[in-house]
Formats: structure tokens, C-alpha cells, sequence
């Protein structure tokens, strides 16, 4: 028996080393951790539990019969975060550049498949040189395995992708379908083509970087949700991202203490926002002073910044956040905009987040490059994804809520469960200026004096028609608050909503507008 367990020990030991203590050497003079450094950071101390640590590829062609490397260039298993249950796939790129194989697919598929079946979160480390060749269609079958399971336990459990290396080709796809992309400055890349093919195709010269780096999908596309300097920022950012999220679909958001900080009334919220609706502002100066100190988290800050999304707590409960951002572009609505509102709205409802937005929006970005890029298909998700959702939904409209807009946002035949308004609230079909240059638009022709008239008849109809006393009257606003009680607000309409519980017809699915 001592020899049996000499050897096991020593295939443990061997397995541990991925690729050989070169390439792991390698990898760290690279500033990079290793795949299982990567795993010991994420998790409580001592609680992984591997999985499959000895699989190894059955593949013989071109050499592989001398390549098998333990663990086959993955490392899956269990663990807790927080005393939470996790599944996870850490990529190793010391072993075969941590390319995709049968077997390597079938370790990630495992771990999958258990994290849907005790309903934990599933997170995924990419750090990959790609399909693996030698192996052919069976890689290729690997990734269909993976993207499927992906899409069945979308909405189920919380899918994470931490991006910490190449991820290229058809290997995007794992972590597109996933909740959210974290990447790191530098470090991580993501294309479906590299640039030598890029250059041989079309005549473009670009680098890696430029192509596919963590600032171009922060910044442009969009595909990454959260950008860091580091790695160990970026695994932080995840156990902080876990810390709002249920396991599973069935559970509901971890509630933390109750705390008074920030107070449940704040004088300086009336000096926040100006009076007059041009006039800029932070948005994110209102959350900090509503929601629980230090817990708001941003979902891509960089992108599409004329909205901002985020979790935060509101007394000890988790909630989604949405908020238009008039210190750019006004906190109007465009296509990247709609989209990234409609996808957080989509995920809080998926896993019982309750949803508080604040409105401050003068409409959607008129123009043709908005128009032949598909503002009316886009804005269209936004109308779907709020229409959709069954968690708690409230509104608080700070100033401008314009036309279809208002609609998206705020809207009480949207099934808005609770709706606030400043006394600054503004709401209506469009903008006074514009809303009286129609109505009004003989008696300021035929006057002695247009501008004036014109001033007078915008007076009027600011007055009749927008301020919120008008809608209060119709029933489309709850309660017209002063802006030093917004916590306490929020507060009552959260706890009054917490356990609403509303049902759709039947249907296997519904058909987005995509």
C-alpha cells in the first residue's frame, strides 16, 4: 500500500505542475498568476475540491501521444467564496497553451453541469491559445458542448467569465453568452480573428491591443463589463459582483445588515440637481448618497456612459440600479445605451434583483446615424425588458421624462410597481419648447412680438402640462418627495414591493427584438 500511495502522491504532485515547472516559471515572468494561484485567490482557503485531476487526451495524431500533460491544460472543481458555493474552470496555458481538446471540454462541461444541479454560480477563467488543432473536430465539438450548456443555464445560474489571456476564434462565444466579461488592462484580448488575418483579408494593420484589448471592449463594443489594472483586481471585483447574487433563479439576493449610512435624510440632495433641465449633473452623486455606503458597483462604466447600471444596497437589500447620466450627451437615449439598460434589466429580473430608475432623460438621440443603426430596434429591447420583468419595479423621475422615453423608464402602464417624482420632475409627449412650437404655433405667427409670445405660451404650458402635479392627478405618479427624503423613500417603496409576485402566459420563450 505505501507504494500505491508513493505514486499517487507523485502523479498529484506532477498534475499540480500543469506543463512542467519551465512553463509555469514562464508564465509568472510574464506578470501572470498560474491557473490554480488563480483559483487559491478566488476561494476560501482550503475549500476546493478538484475535478478530474488526471484526464488527459486520447488524442495521438501529430505527436499528442508524447504531449499528455495531467489535468489536460484545465483546472475544474469546487469551492466557496464567502462561504458560497461555486463551480469553476481555471484554463492553464503552461500545459498545450491552455488550447480547448475533447477532454479538456469534457472537464469544463462537468463542472457545468454540477454548478446547474446544486444551483451555484459557474465561473469561468479564460486564458487560451484556442482550439487545439491536433485534435480537429473533436475541439470543435468540444466548444458546441460548452455553448449550449452556456445557453441552458442562462437565467438559471449566475455565469461569470474572468478573461486573463488570449481568448480567440471561436472561443468568444463561452464567454459572450455568459452574464458578465471581466478583463484586465493589458493582459486580456478577445477577437474572432488576430490581426495577421485581419491584414491578409482586408489591408487593416492593428495590434492585438488595439484589436481586441480590455479598453476597446470597455470603451467600444461593449463586450466587457469590467475592466482592471491587475488580475488580483479583477478577482476581487468577481467575489464583490458574488456578493449581491443569489446562487440560482429560486433563491433570493443575500441581504446584508441594515445600516443608517448614508442617512435616511440628506439636505445636500436639494443642491444636487439643478432646477434648470440643461444644466448637467452626476447621476452618481444621487446614488451615493441613497443607496448603503461603499456598495455601489458599476457594470461598464466606460461604456455607453450616458446611462449608468450597477448593483447597490438599499438598507441591507440588493437591488438593480439604472440611471440616465445628464453629465453626458444630457442622459439621452441611443442604441448603446438601450442596449446596455435592457441586458442588466434582463439579468436583475432573471435572478429577483429589484429595479429602482432614475429618470432624467429628454428622449432618444435623434439623427440618421441612430436611425440606419436601428435606434427603433434597439430602443424596442428596452421597451421589451422592462415590459418583461416581474421583480419589484420603481421609478423615480428627477427631471426630464420625454415621449417614448418617459415610456421605457418610468411609465405606469409599463407595470411600474411605485412611482416618485421631484417637485423639478418634468413629464410629457415631448419637451416644452417643442411641445409649444406646435401647439402654439398660429397664436406665435400672428403675434406683434413671436418671442415673446412664444416665452409666454412655453410658460403656460410648462405649467398645465409638465410640471408633476399634473400626472399625480392622472394616477401616473404615486408621490411627488422632497429630494432630502430619497433614501427613506426608496426605502418604504422597496420594503412595500419586496414580495411582490407576478406570473406571464405560458410560452416556451418570447421573441426579443434583436
Amino acid at each position: 500500500m505505501k507504494g500505491l500511495i508513493e505514486e499517487l502522491r507523485q502523479r498529484r504532485a506532477a498534475a499540480r505542475l500543469g506543463g512542467g515547472e519551465k512553463a509555469l516559471q514562464k508564465q509568472q515572468a510574464r506578470g501572470k498568476m498560474t491557473a490554480r494561484d488563480r483559483i487559491d485567490f478566488l476561494l476560501d482557503e482550503g475549500t476546493f475540491v478538484e475535478l478530474d485531476t488526471f484526464a488527459t487526451t486520447r488524442c495521438a495524431d501529430f505527436g499528442m501521444d508524447q504531449r499528455h500533460t495531467p489535468g489536460d491544460g484545465v483546472v475544474t472543481g469546487s469551492g466557496q467564496i464567502e462561504g458560497n458555493l461555486v463551480y469553476l474552470a481555471s484554463q492553464d496555458f503552461s500545459a498545450m497553451g491552455g488550447s480547448l481538446g475533447e477532454m479538456h471540454a469534457e472537464k469544463i462541461c462537468r463542472a457545468m453541469d454540477l454548478a446547474v444541479k446544486c444551483g451555484c454560480p459557474f465561473l469561468q477563467i479564460n486564458d487560451s491559445g484556442g482550439a487545439r488543432i491536433q485534435e480537429g473536430l473533436s475541439s470543435l465539438a468540444g466548444y458546441a458542448k460548452i455553448f449550449l450548456r452556456n445557453t441552458h443555464a442562462s437565467g438559471v445560474i449566475p455565469q461569470i467569465t474572468i478573461i486573463l489571456g488570449p481568448c480567440a476564434g471561436g472561443a468568444v462565444y463561452s464567454p459572450a453568452i455568459t452574464d458578465f466579461i471581466f478583463m484586465v488592462e493589458g493582459m486580456s484580448q478577445m477577437f474572432i480573428t488576430g490581426p495577421d488575418v485581419i491584414k491578409a483579408v482586408t489591408g487593416e494593420e492593428v495590434t492585438f491591443e488595439e484589436l481586441g484589448g480590455a479598453a476597446v471592449h470597455g470603451t467600444q463594443s461593449g463586450v466587457a463589463h469590467f475592466v482592471s489594472q491587475t488580475e488580483r483586481e479583477s478577482l476581487s471585483l468577481v467575489k464583490k459582483l458574488l456578493s449581491f447574487l443569489p446562487s440560482n433563479n429560486l433563491d433570493n439576493p443575500p441581504q446584508a445588515e441594515p445600516t443608517d449610512s448614508p442617512p435616511l435624510e440628506d439636505e445636500e440632495l436639494e443642491h444636487i440637481i439643478p432646477v434648470r433641465p440643461q444644466e448637467p449633473y452626476d447621476i452618481r452623486e444621487v446614488f451615493f448618497r441613497v443607496f448603503d455606503y461603499g456598495d455601489l458597483l458599476e457594470v461598464q462604466p466606460e461604456y455607453a456612459k450616458n446611462s449608468v447600471v450597477g448593483f447597490a444596497r438599499l438598507n441591507g437589500h440588493p437591488v438593480g440600479v439604472v440611471g440616465n447620466q445628464p453629465a453626458v450627451l444630457a442622459g439621452v437615449l441611443d442604441i448603446n445605451s438601450s442596449d446596455k439598460i435592457s441586458r442588466f434589466v434582463r439579468f436583475c429580473d432573471c435572478f429577483n434583483l429589484p429595479l429602482i430608475t432614475f429618470v432624467d432623460v429628454p428622449g432618444f438621440l435623434p439623427g440618421t446615424q441612430q436611425e440606419f443603426g436601428g435606434i427603433i430596434r434597439h430602443g424596442a429591447k428596452l421597451l421589451y425588458a422592462y415590459s418583461e420583468a416581474t421583480v419589484p419595479k420603481i421609478s423615480l423621475i428627477l427631471r426630464k421624462a420625454y415621449g417614448g422615453a418617459y415610456i421605457s423608464l418610468s411609465a405606469r402602464d409599463m407595470g411600474f410597481d411605485r412611482i416618485l417624482a421631484y417637485p423639478t420632475a418634468e413629464i410629457a409627449v415631448m419637451g416644452p419648447e417643442a411641445a409649444a412650437n406646435i401647439i402654439f404655433r398660429r397664436e406665435i405667427a400672428e403675434a406683434e412680438d413671436p418671442e415673446a409670445k412664444r416665452t409666454e405660451k412655453l410658460e403656460e404650458f410648462r405649467e398645465k402640462f409638465t410640471k408633476p402635479y399634473a400626472a399625480a392627478a392622472l394616477g401616473y405618479v404615486d408621490a411627488i418627495i422632497e429630494p432630502r427624503v430619497t433614501r427613506l423613500e426608496l426605502t418604504r417603496a422597496l420594503e412595500m414591493t419586496l414580495k411582490k409576485r407576478e406570473t406571464r402566459p405560458r410560452k416556451k420563450h418570447g421573441n426579443i427584438p434583436l
